[in-house]
């Protein structure tokens, strides 16, 4: 080959180097994915350290590893003030958030600012405060609150748990208190965003309808950025396009983000212990959605789905998901809710796991 060949080839691979150069594709902005797939979590230290092993295709594998390879992306953790066995205390939950952070997950706290279960027919106020005067109150409600923020550090906290009537009962019941009740949730939103700007906070009503619109009404003085709705067929109703008015009709009136903060459906009607299910009989269920487990999964990509499509849905949380039957099959004390768990009665992953899938 002479000279004039070989100058003749490098000018044309010039050319056709700049031209792929030229109309190669911008590089693709990596998505952000802001749609929260959460499960909680909160009995699986007490189930692991009774000799739980959870199963995925028949093989052992850790509960956050097959969460997280299911596209779960935020665990949810409640925590209680003074637990009496310690279990959802303080030490115990930081420990959890922890390993769950180290596993990829963002952390979502439900703080009862109770010793125990704090619901709608129940909050009651941890038994150290029980004596405060109102005062008094409100400054072991800041100093609690900071004391999370600085040991947890959440992504995500509520102020209390499915707080209806409001909140540590009698000071902060919203409907003998209101003004006391306003204050408190003051007190603690307060505290967080001083010492936590970026922690994103969660005021948590269960049900839909006109008690959620009522109560959000009440609170709308609060600082806070999400609303938390609870959504179990049981006790809420089993019609869909409700839940979706709900969400629409929140996040429009009180501009806000809204989450289904906790839902759950079964894949059986049977039991896999002695302890009586919340869920066991066909009238409890939706029409659309068997108690099977193809029933179970469509449920859970049902409310993805509408979530989905509301203006400001921004995601959901699956309640229970790791209460299997974990003391066994003659045990009283056992779960109530192996039959809406995230896996089977052989503790093996259900289909459920594919509507964490971020598509």
């Amino acid at each position: 080959m002479n000279l004039k060949n070989i100058l003749l080839i490098l000018v044309a691979s010039c050319a056709l180097f700049s031209c792929a150069s030229a109309d190669s594709p911008e590089p693709i902005p990596v998505a952000t994915d802001d749609f929260i797939r959460a499960a909680d979590i909160s009995y699986l230290p007490l189930i692991e350290s009774e000799g739980t092993t959870y199963k995925h295709n028949g093989i052992a594998e850790n509960a956050l590893t097959t969460l997280k390879n299911a596209g779960c992306n935020t665990v949810r953790i409640r925590l209680w003030n003074n637990p009496s066995d310690l279990h959802s205390g303080l030490t115990e939950v930081k420990a959890l958030a922890l390993r769950a952070r180290q596993a990829g997950f963002k952390v979502w706290l439900t703080v009862h600012y109770s010793d125990t279960w704090a619901d709608p027919g129940s909050q009651t106020t941890p038994v150290i405060w029980q004596s405060l005067s109102f005062t008094d109150l409100k400054i072991a409600v800041a100093n609690y609150t900071s004391t999370i923020i600085t040991e947890i550090q959440p992504d995500i906290i509520q102020i209390g748990n499915e707080i209806n009537s409001g909140f540590l009962w009698p000071h902060g019941n919203l409907n003998t208190n209101e003004n006391q009740c306003l204050e408190l949730l003051s007190v603690a939103s307060s505290t967080i965003r001083s010492q936590s700007p970026n922690t994103k906070i969660m005021l948590h009503y269960a049900g839909i309808g006109s008690g959620a619109t009522w109560f959000f009404n009440k609170v709308s003085s609060i600082n806070y950025d999400y609303i938390g709705l609870s959504y179990y067929p049981i006790w809420h109703g089993k019609v869909l396009a409700e839940v979706t008015s709900t969400i629409n009709s929140l996040s429009q009136t009180h501009n806000k983000k809204v989450l289904i903060a906790e839902t759950a459906y079964p894949f059986t009607l049977n039991w896999n212990d002695w302890t009586n299910n919340i869920v066991g009989a066909n009238d409890q269920l939706i029409a659309d959605f068997p108690a099977t487990n193809d029933g179970q999964k469509n449920y859970l990509l049902a409310i993805k789905a509408l979530l989905k499509q509301t203006t400001n849905g921004i995601g959901f949380c699956y309640w229970g998901g790791e209460w299997v039957a974990f003391r066994g099959p003659q045990a009283t004390n056992g779960s109530s809710w192996e039959n809406q768990a995230l896996w089977d009665f052989n503790n093996n992953t259900l289909p459920v796991m594919d509507a964490f899938n971020p598509n």
